[in-house]
């Protein structure tokens, strides 16, 4: 990777898929976190009953762990997945990330990691905005910044100019998808001198050393 490249991190907080890949961009965080940008697309924004996926996501919970060791829990897959009048929407965490990324671009990385464990080893329903802002705090206070818990609950959930800003990073982020011809997520995408380009996507699920190498190969 050459000194100018820059790293674009296409992804949605709820993409199963995406968690697949948690250890690789955990990996890549850590060596090229001044590097990496974190662009949501929005794929799971609008609401929905949780219960209309529930089926289809167990499929894919499943062909994940096999293939990726990713660990899905009974408390994720019943009080979650199977939770009666649940809803499914990334909005709450989408916002959450952009916010805290005002205050320091490396909570994001480490947001999104946290919000994963706390789904899918947890069980927590992090489509709840209350939930959301409990794990922000967690990561905030790791990180040594102060957030009022209220205060970040009440901007995710009621702040204009969040919900603007949050909706052009996500109108980047698919105009980045739609100029490279990209469909799904997660995508990492490496741009330099020579132009903007997709790292394999079957590296993000082989791990952090896997998509190093990747990003190392000469073009």
């Amino acid at each position: 990777m050459t000194p100018n490249a820059r790293l674009s991190y296409l992804f949605d907080p709820l993409c199963g898929w995406c968690y697949a890949a948690a250890p690789a961009l955990k990996r890549v965080a850590e060596i090229h976190g001044d590097r990496l940008r974190l662009m949501p697309t929005g794929l799971f924004v609008e609401p929905r009953p949780v219960a209309a996926i529930a089926d289809h996501a167990s499929k894919n919970d499943s062909r994940i762990q096999n293939l990726t060791g990713q660990p899905f829990t009974e408390g994720y897959h019943q009080g979650v997945m199977r939770a009666r009048g649940g809803i499914f929407s990334s909005m709450a965490l989408t916002r959450a990330l952009v916010a805290l990324g005002q205050i320091d671009p490396v909570l994001e990385p480490r947001f999104l990691h946290a919000a994963q464990t706390a789904r899918y080893v947890g069980g927590q329903d992090t489509s709840r905005a209350d939930v959301v802002a409990g794990i922000a705090l967690q990561v905030a206070r790791l990180s040594h910044v102060g957030v009022d818990q209220a205060g970040f609950l009440a901007r995710i959930t009621d702040d204009p100019a969040l919900e603007v800003e949050t909706d052009r990073r996500i109108a980047e982020g698919q105009a980045l998808m739609s100029t490279l011809g990209i469909r799904g997520v997660p995508q990492l995408i490496v741009t330099d001198d020579r132009g903007a380009r997709a790292v394999d996507g079957q590296a993000l699920y082989t791990g952090g050393d896997a998509v190093l190498a990747a990003l190392n190969k000469p073009a």
